[in-house]
């Protein structure tokens, strides 16, 4: 069973701030199950962009994590507001977290990566 997307967001941005970084939640979408979007802001300017990844990599996993692939990779700010500007007139309940960190790897699990057991969005 997956964490409500509400729970999900607010336990993402804990961690964010718990580690120095900021975060804010610049668009909320459907409490229950809202799609994640999350928009990384580096300190030269530019922005990478990930995104929920597709549903065939939660086929083989139960565990109820949210698994995420990156979309655009440190490209400039008007190229990410395009990209979820299109997701969001594909699917209006969405979520956009921006995060402002050079380094989001022990804060969200990549699909294709050997998922990491810190107890913290673990059952």
């Amino acid at each position: 069973m997956r964490l409500r997307t509400d729970i999900f967001v607010s336990a993402l941005m804990r961690r964010v701030f718990a580690r120095g970084d900021f975060a804010a939640v610049e668009a909320k979408g459907a409490e229950e199950a809202g799609a994640v979007f999350v928009r990384q802001v580096f300190r030269d300017g530019t922005e990478s962009l990930f995104a929920p990844a597709p549903q065939s990599f939660f086929e083989a996993d139960e565990s109820g994590r949210r698994l995420f692939e990156a979309r655009l990779e440190r490209v400039g700010s008007d190229a990410v507001a395009e990209a979820i500007g299109r997701e969001r007139r594909f699917d209006g309940d969405l979520w956009v977290v921006s995060i402002e960190t050079d380094d989001l790897g022990d804060i969200l699990d990549f699909a294709g990566a050997e998922p990491k057991d810190d107890g913290f969005f673990r059952r």
